[in-house]
């Protein structure tokens, strides 16, 4: 039995029950009646800005606004009269009397919440016929377009800024008809979620500005898909037209990413047409040549036959579907090869238990934390939706928040720095500070500890040292799991449940540089030097852009990103989903597990799976986690017993993995529009003189 308490409300002659505290608004979207608005939106804190959800209450002297006014017992609420229909078409006409009739040319028709509501609530008339004011439009980066002559001051732009990206840099000056809507001092906003301010602006004053003048929504093809360019693995919706996606939108998933998307993840596809590698090649006399598919098997098969297995060598690419993952560790395994890897960072991870590696807590979990430990990592940069999670339970006063790492972190929520290195943690509940007090009387506590902190010499030991930190907080219960690994990358996961690792007698990626194997097969792997790869080592590419790798290469395959083609990804909490094909591969690109599969018949190891079924088939026999999708465990610790500690933790500080948000792997290098926001935030950060 819940012990909420709960009222009873008749809305338009139906009763109903609900949560006492509720807003008439709430009461009347239970009932199932569809009440307009503008400023209201229910991730946001409530403004009652633009007075469209006005209802009747029976006995009230006046209309009220829904969305502010809260329900009592009993109260009976009328949302369709003429006094209500009156008073909604009033307050569109004093809406509209400065909005400049431009629907033709605005990139928000079409998907405009101005323009539905005026045709289903607005009058077919005007009695204005004085000149529209004009507001100047306002630089608020390389993300955002605006026309500000558009905006009706609802405030949601403020709101989010402020409550959900915790940059408060966008506010209102001026009063009455001079109000308007910026940054005060013109300049570009500086967080890694500007994009969803676009999908919040009910009219056309913030747009896209790389999808400006680019078409019209019922121009596009919708595909459901998710995000690999960070760990959460955010849901999203692809719209393409013909063989161009043209933009990327977020889906709503409250358990993974509400309905927020990172800049990186909605603006790097521009980078699917620059760089691209749509055909194979082979090197002949020292360079790189155009080649057939049958020209580069070929020259695979003849350096592969008869090599040793112990002198073959593969690594995969932190964007790697499953699919493509357990193709090649199939193929490695059937050559006889145990030299595997898929850390590219060289993180220190124990893969023996599945908690070893998870974001245990789950993301939806933090709302339920009341401390969190930070080691060696960044969140708003390595997870910006996931950091928004945090930032929502801190602003609900019930989180405490610390880290270890770099001094000056600004993580967008306030967060006692408790030093630069491990040591830092020693009797962290000893202390007298306002955290420590807060650690002491935790009942879920969270230890988060960043994928970058185990990529140094004593990583064993500081996921050992993590663990046990969790451990002597008390959260390593059967009831609650408060260890938890931030992965950087949406494929990581997914080759971890795969055992993408050195076997019995097998190298790693340190291994198998500089000449410790004789054929290195690269899967989209561009996330370390490719000089380190030794001068006679056969390198073959299979990937998606012509990046640092890709130079290195003896042959190239050319492979789809995970915009083109389905795929089965899991997140950094273990939750397995799978991505939609929204458009073709370019050129002769094809699927990676399929380009696996035909080179395994030349190489005389014909894989057992010959379309999508088979293969997802071997997936949930390989691990049956994949059978599970978009499902993930409670937290829960079966037992408290932690990795293997190897050695000592070292004296250094943590240096954090990115250092630049909007260039970290090769489809956001790729991109001009990352090229852009990555210029502009270098520049914003050099401090100016006041002549400047």
């Amino acid at each position: 039995m819940s012990d909420v308490k709960t009222i009873k409300v008749a809305v338009d002659g139906q009763e109903i029950e609900i949560p006492a505290g509720a807003t008439a608004l709430q009461a009347c979207e239970i009932a199932g009646k569809e009440i307009p608005r503008f400023c209201y939106h229910e991730r946001l804190s409530i403004a009652g800005n633009c007075r469209m959800c006005l209802v009747e209450i029976e006995k009230a002297p006046k209309l009220v606004s829904s969305c502010s006014f809260p329900v009592m017992d009993g109260m009976k609420i009328i949302t369709d009269s003429e006094a209500v229909r009156r008073g909604r078409r009033g307050v569109m006409e004093f809406l509209l009397i400065n909005h400049p009739l431009d629907c033709p040319i605005c990139d928000q028709g079409g998907e405009c919440d101005l323009q539905d509501q005026a045709v289903a609530y607005g009058s077919d008339v005007t009695r204005f016929h004085e000149n529209k004011r004009a507001v100047k439009d306002k630089y608020v980066g390389p993300l955002i377009k605006t026309i500000m002559n558009r905006c009706i001051q609802c405030s949601r732009c403020v709101r989010f800024s402020q409550e959900v990206a915790g940059v408060p840099e966008l506010g209102a000056t001026g009063r009455g008809e001079g109000m308007e809507i910026g940054t005060y001092v013109e300049k570009a906003l500086t967080t890694e979620l500007a994009g969803n301010l676009i999908d919040i602006c009910p009219v056309g004053a913030l747009t896209s500005r790389p999808y400006a003048f680019m078409s019209r929504p019922w121009e596009l093809t919708n595909t459901d898909s998710v995000d690999v360019l960070d760990a959460v693995g955010a849901n999203i919706r692809v719209d393409a037209r013909g063989p161009d996606i043209l933009r990327i939108l977020p889906r709503i998933h409250e358990d993974v990413n509400e309905e927020w998307l990172g800049d990186r993840s909605r603006f790097a596809h521009d980078g699917l047409k620059h760089k691209r590698l749509d055909r194979p090649w082979v090197k002949r006399d020292g360079r790189l040549r155009q080649a057939s598919w049958g020209e580069a098997f070929a020259a695979i098969a003849a350096k592969l036959r008869g090599m040793p297995g112990e002198r073959i060598g593969a690594v995969a690419g932190d964007h790697s579907d499953a699919e493509s993952l357990l193709a090649l560790r199939d193929l490695m395994h059937a050559l006889g090869s145990n030299n595997l890897d898929c850390r590219q960072d060289g993180a220190a991870i124990d893969a023996s238990r599945r908690d070893y590696y998870l974001f245990n807590s789950t993301i939806a979990g933090i709302e339920q934390a009341d401390a969190l430990v930070i080691i060696g990592s960044n969140p708003r940069v390595e997870a910006p939706v996931l950091n928004a999670r945090i930032r929502k339970r801190w602003g609900s006063n019930d989180l405490a928040v610390a880290y270890v790492g770099p001094a000056g972190l600004d993580l967008t929520y306030e967060a006692e720095h408790l030093g630069e290195t491990l040591s830092a943690l020693d009797g962290i509940t000893d202390g007298e500070g306002e955290f420590a007090t807060a650690l002491r009387g935790a009942k879920r506590p969270m230890v988060l500890l960043g994928r970058g902190a185990l990529a140094r010499p004593d990583g064993a030991a500081v996921l050992a040292a993590a663990w046990a930190l969790a451990d002597r907080l008390g959260a390593l219960r059967p009831d609650w799991h408060g260890f938890n690994l931030l992965h950087q990358f949406g494929g990581q996961v997914g080759a971890l449940d795969l055992g993408f690792l050195p076997g019995p007698g097998g190298k790693d990626l340190g291994g198998m540089l500089g000449g410790g194997v004789d054929a290195l097969w690269l899967l989209d792997a561009d996330g370390f030097d490719p000089a380190l790869i030794g001068d006679g080592t056969f390198v073959i590419y299979q990937g998606h852009h012509g990046d640092r790798a890709a130079a290195r290469a003896d042959v190239i395959l050319p492979g789809s990103t995970y915009l083109e083609k389905d795929g089965v990804y899991v997140n950094t909490e273990g939750r397995v989903q799978i991505g939609r094909r929204a458009v073709a591969p370019p050129g002769e690109a094809r699927e990676d597990w399929r380009i696996l599969r035909a080179a395994s018949a030349l190489l005389g190891h014909a894989l057992p799976y010959d379309d999508g079924d088979a293969i997802r088939a071997a997936l949930v026999r390989a691990n049956p986690v994949f059978g599970r999708v978009d499902a993930v465990a409670a937290p829960a610790c079966p037992n408290a017993t932690g990795p293997a500690a190897r050695g000592e933790v070292g004296q250094g500080g943590f240096v954090l993995p990115i250092t630049d948000y909007f260039r970290t792997d090769s489809l956001s290098r790729a991109s001009d529009v990352m090229a852009e926001c990555s210029r502009v935030r270098r520049e914003e950060t050099v401090p100016r003189l006041a002549a400047e």
